[in-house]
């Protein structure tokens, strides 16, 4: 039988990159994506996942999940919540920490594979250079992996090609599979400007990802 990987594709750096990680590791014909609108405050995000379809002929399904901008508190869903990168008093973490997101994501994933009779999940989360995000570690993939397959009775595979690379690795990989010149397409801002506003956080480590490894970044031509 042949594997089939289903990417979790946010329109955003990492996910890109994955997805040209899957197109490698599985071939194109056998690679979908899926992305979530949770309410997030920058339907921009919407945008670039349609150019990047467009661009790699890979079928995407955007599936709406708007409770997080429900419970709110956080400033990815929260529009009247400013972006800060400094942690909050009250959890530790930035306040564009989405409580469960990632693990609702992959559990949507996964339902959504288990339909669709692919075992392979992508995902663009990284330990290595994250925001302190709790649902970012592999020990929480790992452990979700085995929850997933249980509570399905299946065998899942969630694969993490950037866990443990540097944003300096991520950009140099993304260079090697080819997909800089969707890197023009991708959306990484907190602020949701375009061009990118260069200080939020997310600005901030892209832009140094791309210096330390000596590359442009398509997205500041493009923009």
């Amino acid at each position: 039988m042949t594997a089939k990987a289903l990417v979790v594709l946010s329109g955003g750096q990492d996910s890109t990159t994955c997805l040209y990680w899957a197109i490698r590791e599985f071939g194109a014909e056998n690679v979908s994506s899926v992305t979530f609108d949770y309410g997030q405050r920058h339907r921009i995000e919407l945008d670039c996942v349609r150019e990047l379809s467009a661009l790699t002929g890979i079928e995407n399904r955007v599936l709406p999940i708007d409770t997080f901008a429900a419970i709110g508190g956080d400033a990815l869903t929260d529009s009247k919540i400013a972006v800060c990168g400094e942690v909050t008093e009250k959890t530790g973490l930035p306040n564009t920490f989405v409580a469960g997101r990632n693990v609702i994501f992959l559990s949507y994933a996964a339902a959504f594979a288990y339909q669709r009779g692919i075992d392979n999940i992508v995902t663009g989360v990284a330990q290595t250079d994250y925001s302190g995000y709790p649902d970012c570690r592999e020990e929480t993939i790992k452990a979700l992996e085995k929850t997933l397959n249980l509570g399905m009775d299946s065998e899942f595979k969630i694969h993490t090609p950037l866990m443990h690379l540097s944003k300096r690795e991520t950009v140099e990989l993304a260079d090697k599979l080819g997909a800089m010149p969707a890197m023009a397409m991708t959306h990484t801002c907190y602020n949701g400007q375009r061009p990118p506003c260069g200080a939020c956080p997310s600005c901030e480590l892209r832009a140094r990802g791309f210096a330390e490894a000596g590359i442009e970044d398509p997205l500041l031509t493009a923009s």
